[in-house]
């Protein structure tokens, strides 16, 4: 028997979720589980900071796909294929091309059996020239002018005066709040 590979399957926007609960409602009623092993809509775990308050949230990475594990053949295409909301698979044609693990790893997504995983990001609202107070720390109460947003190191470049002069500190986007 063949390997289960990844496959990519395109959707109308929105259906993601819906269109990976009719293929695997269909898998079960055909007993199909020894062709498609899951189907997932990637994820990440989102952190927004609204006037220094987190608030976590889930949004789709790939809005307008759903990844599918499975053996490929005539019947396992039929049904994904087939199922409402999808429109194709990614591929050339209508022939479907399974993910490589170098693909993968440079989706940075967490599939099953990949070394990715999922890690939690923060987004902050602000922007360059905002006022923030520093909520933690040494800095505590402190206010000072954003001249800078690392999204990377989830941190901003903040001018605080200190002795009299302008000073740059850095902070993470969760221990400040915007003015």
């Amino acid at each position: 028997m063949d390997e289960a590979k990844w496959y990519v399957a395109h959707t109308y926007s929105g259906y993601e979720n819906n269109v990976r609960v009719n293929i695997l409602k269909t898998v079960e009623n055909r007993n199909l589980q020894d062709q498609i092993f899951d189907v997932l809509v990637p994820v990440e775990t989102v952190v927004e900071v609204n006037n220094g308050k987190p608030k976590t949230v889930e949004r789709k990475i790939f809005p307008g796909y759903v990844f599918v594990k499975m053996v490929m053949n005539d019947d396992s295409w039929y049904v994904v294929r087939n199922t409402r909301g999808v429109t194709g698979f990614v591929g050339p044609g209508s022939k479907p091309v399974p993910l490589t693990p170098t693909e993968i790893k440079a989706l940075g997504i967490a599939l099953p059996g990949s070394e990715n995983e999922n890690k939690p990001v923060v987004k902050f609202d602000g922007k360059v020239g905002d006022q923030v107070m520093i909520l933690t720390g040494a800095w505590e109460d402190t206010v000072g002018e954003i001249t800078g947003i690392n999204e990377g190191k989830q941190c901003l470049t903040i001018n605080v005066e200190m002795f009299g002069r302008e000073t740059p500190v850095e902070i993470g986007f969760t221990d400040v709040k915007l003015m």
